[in-house]
């Protein structure tokens, strides 16, 4: 019997591997990755400092155990060359395997930016376990109390860390372009609360400027902003955000966009050939308007909807408004981004309730399509989400 293969096995490709034996106890399953295969929650990764945690303390599952749960073949530290779905097989270091399905979950790599200076080469970026680990070892050589860290990039993953950092007494500097953090996801008010709850719990933002270069300097780096301001930092992260892993579908000929394009159900370009994960490229409307969705939530929608197409039911993706939680303690945030084709033409609106704030965002039909509240918790989370699609 020729196998579904999975390529990856990080949460996409194990929530699939899961649904799938859920429905079907005899399929064959192999998947492939290039790592240890370890099962890890990689959201824990930007706030593990404050919980003093290890990298291998993040590890849950070895891949034999997930083998065992799932019963699959599990093939670790073997990297795929490429794939023919022509002749429907996979080329790895380990050898040729043939496939009646494929599934690529292979994730996104971090945006890598052009700076100058003698040090670009050593910023790191944390988008996986092991870059976890180098980052942890960079902050605390030899027991270091506390260290600088410059970290560029005031999104979801930059304002996490520093929130991390100093809970943990570490020095952050945040550096963005936009005027406030979070600008991308957070109405403004929401963005201006979180500005100024990091501010008090110490860390530096050095908003409306960029980093330009990075530089050895005694016992650090020098990093250098647009602005002609300089800083000095024990370890510079960068995280300015993801960019889908494209480089399989591209050789393989597959229709790609910002991700790897895929329908209502999951499939790619080729037959028999599905992706998944924040390598897609999902349908987000019925508009035929596409977005990659870097996010648990739609992770696992497209989990349970793949698996039971791949088994025999054909399912449509059930894409629904899930909230973001941001794990920023000093100032938790729940939100639901409004859709980018909204935003040119709505607006937000604002409420206070004692120390809480909620922002609503209504389109230009008054029809509310996002909101934002912190701090946050599950209640008021749950009437925020059934407003949703609501006129004002």
């Amino acid at each position: 019997m020729k196998p579904i293969i999975i390529i990856g096995a990080g949460m996409a490709a194990y929530s699939l591997a899961r649904e799938v034996r859920k429905l079907d106890k005899a399929a064959a399953l192999l998947i492939i990755t290039a790592d240890d295969g370890g099962f890890y929650s990689k959201p824990m990764l930007s706030n593990a400092f404050a919980q003093k945690k290890l990298a291998a303390q993040l590890v849950s599952q070895s891949a034999v155990q997930m083998a065992e749960q799932v019963g699959a073949n599990i093939l670790t530290k073997t990297r795929v060359t490429h794939f023919d779905t022509g002749r429907k097989v996979v080329d790895t270091s380990s050898g040729t395997f043939e496939y009646a399905k494929l599934v690529i979950a292979v994730g996104a790599r971090a945006i890598r930016l052009g700076l100058a200076g003698d040090a670009s080469d050593q910023v790191l970026s944390v988008n996986h376990i092991d870059d976890y680990a180098t980052f942890r070892a960079r902050l605390l050589p030899d027991q270091r109390a506390s260290a600088r860290v410059a970290i560029i990039g005031a999104g979801l993953i930059g304002c996490e860390f520093a929130d991390d950092l100093a809970t943990h007494g570490h020095h952050a500097t945040l550096i963005d372009p936009n005027a406030v953090p979070l600008s991308a996801l957070a109405a403004p008010a929401l963005s201006q609360g979180l500005q100024a709850a990091l501010s008090a719990h110490g860390v530096d933002l050095r908003l409306g400027t960029t980093a330009t270069g990075v530089e050895h300097a005694e016992g650090g780096f020098k990093v250098t902003l647009a602005n002609g301001d300089a800083l000095v930092a024990d370890v510079v992260l960068s995280a300015v955000g993801l960019r889908p892993d494209l480089t399989l579908a591209q050789a393989a000929q597959l229709a790609t966009g910002r991700g790897i394009i895929v329908d209502n159900h999951g499939r790619t370009s080729a037959a028999d050939v599905y992706a998944l994960g924040d390598c897609a490229e999902y349908r987000i409307d019925n508009q035929g308007r596409t977005s990659p969705l870097p996010y648990i939530a739609p992770i696992l929608a497209a989990a349970r909807a793949i698996a039971k197409t791949l088994t025999g039911e054909d399912t449509e993706i059930d894409l629904k408004d899930s909230p973001v939680i941001v794990k920023t303690p000093s100032y938790p945030l729940a939100l639901v981004p409004p859709p980018q084709h909204a935003v040119a033409a709505g607006r937000w609106e604002t409420e206070t309730d004692g120390d809480r704030t909620i922002c609503r965002f209504f389109d230009e039909h008054g029809v509310m399509v996002g909101f934002g509240v912190a701090p946050q918790e599950s209640k008021i989370r749950q009437t925020l989400m059934a407003a949703l699609g609501t006129a004002a």
